[in-house]
């Protein structure tokens, strides 16, 4: 198995478990609805990285942010007491954006959206400047 493969896998796994981690055994009660968006393992499977939304306010979400980091090194020893590797990736926390930066891309698409349905309101019933085919055509009959 390639180590591309072994990360991966090593990766799924860590999102299975903390998931199960946060359901079951976190009691912070800042901790909101967290969601796992992604993990990913370096290539030397020393660290590991976990993306994470949270669905709520701004202030859910910072003090989801403060329970997540305030839990690491307890999360970090379930993780390490169900894997059978032996050294336990470091965990890092981070708000994973792409929900805000989808419904903001939405917002902007929605607006472009409406900008051509005004363009095309204002060229309906106009005609070109010149002829339709400005091109001049050789007439070989």
């Amino acid at each position: 198995m390639t180590d591309h493969g072994r990360a991966a896998k090593l990766a799924d796994r860590i999102k299975v478990l903390v998931a199960k981690i946060l359901e079951r055994g976190i009691r912070d009660p800042r901790l909101g609805f967290v969601t796992l968006t992604d993990v990913r393992v370096t290539g030397d499977l020393q660290h590991a990285t976990i993306f994470y939304t949270v669905y709520g306010t701004d202030e859910e979400r910072t003090s989801s942010g403060i329970a997540l980091k305030r839990a690491t090194g307890r999360i970090r020893s379930e993780v390490g007491k169900n894997l059978n590797i032996r050294l336990v990736p470091t965990l890092e926390f981070v708000h994973d954006g792409l929900p805000e930066n989808a419904a903001h891309l939405e917002e902007l698409l929605a607006k472009a959206k409406a900008q051509d349905e005004v363009v095309a309101r204002e060229r309906d019933g106009k005609s070109y400047a010149g002829d339709e085919n400005p091109y001049e055509l050789d007439e070989e009959d």
